[in-house]
């Protein structure tokens, strides 16, 4: 057998143990690898979602762990990349079954983004901004802040607050890095939230171009109570860092 094949034998076998083994390796070096592999990816993937491992008893976890170790060709074998993969195996391959939480692909997004923000590395071009400068000054979103929305409570799943009904009306949120570089959660309202993610979709704006969007989208509202929502609004952001200035 050639190199190759004999290579292609040994991950199919590694990442599928139900897949005969290489010919000429022995069985216990073989249990070795399998172990070596599979407990790495577990620990990758548990490591990025500890609340969604919570809900899960051991052994079901293994068996989703296992499906995405098996089915999900995944190409990197860096951390944060490969938590990636696992919530798009959720989002797009895998098939929830009665074991799963019915809010498990919003709360897998919701703990991706806190890894996100956390890691997320800071950009040269963007500094802080005092909140009186806001209306002045070219406007962006901190690296290290995402803007989301969800159907689920996410923020409060835990063992024992399993919801299995969506809210009423839907949950806008910023999950941001604060000054001590702990990752927080900021529930919005829905005209923040479009605010926040209008200055995310465009990168770098300022103060006269949200105001022009907020008058063209919300005409029935008077512009000075607009331009005091939104001045208020933008000095918060700055206050927590999640908004910044493009230099």
């Amino acid at each position: 057998m050639e190199f190759k094949q004999v290579q292609q034998s040994f991950m199919e076998h590694i990442r599928d143990p139900n897949k005969p083994m290489p010919e000429g390796v022995e069985s216990r070096r073989m249990q070795i690898y399998r172990d070596l592999f599979f407990n790495n990816i577990d620990g990758f993937i548990s490591s990025g979602f500890p609340v969604l491992k919570s809900l899960y008893r051991q052994e079901d976890w293994l068996v989703l762990v296992r499906k995405f170790f098996v089915e999900h060709d995944c190409k990197t074998p860096v951390f944060i990349e490969i938590a990636e993969e696992f919530l798009q195996f959720l989002q797009n391959e895998y098939q929830p079954t009665d074991v799963d939480p019915v809010f498990m692909l919003e709360l897998a997004h919701y703990e991706w983004l806190e890894l996100v923000v956390s890691v997320a590395q800071t950009n040269p071009h963007h500094a802080p901004v005092a909140p009186m400068e806001v209306t002045s000054v070219a406007l962006c979103l901190s690296q290290n802040a995402k803007i989301a929305q969800y159907s689920y409570e996410v923020q409060h799943i835990r063992a024992d607050y399993q919801p299995v009904e969506p809210t009423d009306s839907p949950q806008f949120f910023c999950i941001y890095l604060d000054s001590d570089e702990d990752v927080k959660f900021l529930q919005l309202n829905p005209l923040s939230a479009q605010v926040l993610a209008l200055i995310e979709e465009l990168q770098v704006t300022n103060f006269e171009a949200i105001m022009q969007w907020l008058i063209e989208s919300y005409p029935t509202f008077e512009s000075h109570v607009l331009e005091q929502g939104c001045v208020t609004l933008l000095h918060q952001m700055a206050q927590k860092g999640i908004l910044k200035q493009s230099i």
